[in-house]
């Protein structure tokens, strides 16, 4: 005859040891393996003249993007006194 028993509470499992290798979701980022990547000086111009137009209050309409790229295209040294301008007229500090 073969009797039923109610099902006992399961015996606690072992303990998981404390290996943190798997711990990390990421490596460090090897430097070598890194992609170079520039941005151009046009484009970082470009988004600075938005950032400096946006501090100031001043928001560019759609028709403001063909001059704001024109105006990015000029050298280093124009950008640098459309900046000071820019800050003197507004009052504001970088």
């Amino acid at each position: 005859m073969h009797t039923t028993t109610a099902p006992t509470a399961t015996a606690p499992t072992p303990a998981r040891s404390r290996d943190t290798t798997g711990d990390f979701l990421l490596q460090p980022p090897n430097p070598a393996e890194r992609v170079a990547c520039r941005v151009d000086p046009v484009d970082l111009r470009r988004l600075d003249l938005l950032a400096l137009l946006t501090t100031a209050g001043i928001a560019p309409s759609a028709g403001d993007r063909a001059a704001i790229d024109q105006l990015s295209v000029l050298p280093g040294s124009v950008h640098t006194a459309l900046h000071r301008w820019l800050e003197q007229a507004y009052g504001f500090c970088r």
